[in-house]
């Protein structure tokens, strides 16, 4: 979390009441609140509707499970949280690199008007999809975009573009526990009732919304040319880039070290001071399968080679070239056990 996330958490905390109370306390908070949904909608370029939730897996599950359209597709490389909260969807097909079909998904909306979810920069290999062009697919049948936002900074693209997106506050250097669902119409939700506009239930959380709002007014650092370099090495080890020939976040990397399973990779680099995972930071507890491999084309033994790289706001060249080496010695360590 950044330091202007932590004191404006701890101003929230402060200065918290309850922001549906009618007493001056309430009020105050009240507005502290509605300032700071102000500050992350115009971070997006976004005039509808912002609804604050508990995180992007919660913004998904609204949209998801109470939309109005009778129809939803999601995508092969969806993050789990989708996977769940769309359950019983279409699913529409990718490319070697991870590219949702264009095609195959204008076949599947000739059948009917859906919800169509698609993650921007997928969470596990980076590859970003094309979403203006896929939105004109979208909507040319009639459908509507929900956009899984949560990995990109925030900017303006997706205003005009999307009909819903879902975003993060951690993914931005602010709170756990908070995120938002941007809404062009609220038309496109059925609602639930209590805090919201009547389409969340329970206490606004103020301390992480004004931790958000200040998060998301800092500066995105640009991690092309650190993973640039990682990508290079790599490559001259003997590993292999996931999606190398795609458009990828430069903050995500995805790379395979044939021989050695991802699980021991984990503890070897854990032991030299690494965070690294396996497939999407939040399912790599369970070491199953990576279902965006699978449906990438790659088999189960080769996904399951396959570690999952991301850099932090604070990452910096020493520490990727200390990765580097690390990588290296475990790459030789391999190729002798071979």
């Amino acid at each position: 979390m950044t330091a202007a996330a932590r004191a404006a958490v701890a101003h929230g905390l402060a200065i918290w009441a309850n922001p549906s109370s009618p007493h001056a306390e309430g009020r105050a908070a009240r507005a502290a609140l509605e300032e700071a949904r102000r500050s992350v909608a115009a971070a997006h370029g976004w005039l509808g509707e912002i609804l604050l939730t508990s995180g992007a897996s919660e913004s998904l599950a609204i949209a998801l499970g109470r939309t109005t359209l009778s129809r939803r597709i999601v995508t092969a490389v969806e993050h789990d949280a989708v996977m769940r909260a769309g359950a019983g969807a279409a699913v529409a097909p990718v490319d070697a690199d991870g590219i949702v079909d264009a095609d195959a998904l204008a076949a599947m909306l000739r059948e009917g008007p859906a919800l169509v979810c698609v993650q921007w920069a997928n969470s596990e290999t980076g590859v970003r999809q094309p979403i203006a062009a896929l939105a004109e697919v979208v909507h040319e049948a009639g459908g509507r975009l929900l956009v899984d936002a949560a990995q990109m900074p925030a900017s303006a693209e997706l205003a005009g573009v999307a009909d819903m997106v879902a975003l993060s506050a951690h993914k931005r250097g602010g709170p756990p526990g908070v995120g938002a669902l941007l809404v062009a119409d609220l038309a496109l939700l059925h609602p639930s009732g209590g805090q919201e506009r009547g389409y969340r239930p329970g206490t606004e959380n103020l301390p992480g919304a004004l931790g958000y709002a200040a998060a998301i007014e800092e500066p995105e650092p640009d991690h092309a040319t650190l993973r640039a370099r990682l990508d290079d090495a790599i490559l001259r080890s003997g590993g292999e880039i996931v999606a190398a020939d795609a458009p990828r976040h430069p903050a995500v990397g995805s790379y395979r070290l044939r021989g050695s399973a991802a699980a021991a990779q984990l503890i070897l680099l854990d032991s030299a001071g690494f965070a690294v995972s396996a497939g999407s930071a939040c399912s790599s507890g369970s070491m199953k399968p990576s279902h965006v491999l699978a449906a990438m084309g790659w088999d189960e033994g080769a996904g399951r080679e396959v570690i999952r790289v991301s850099f932090g706001r604070t990452t910096n060249e020493a520490e990727v070239d200390a990765f580097i080496s690390a990588w290296r010695q475990m790459a030789r360590t391999t190729r002798r056990v071979a």
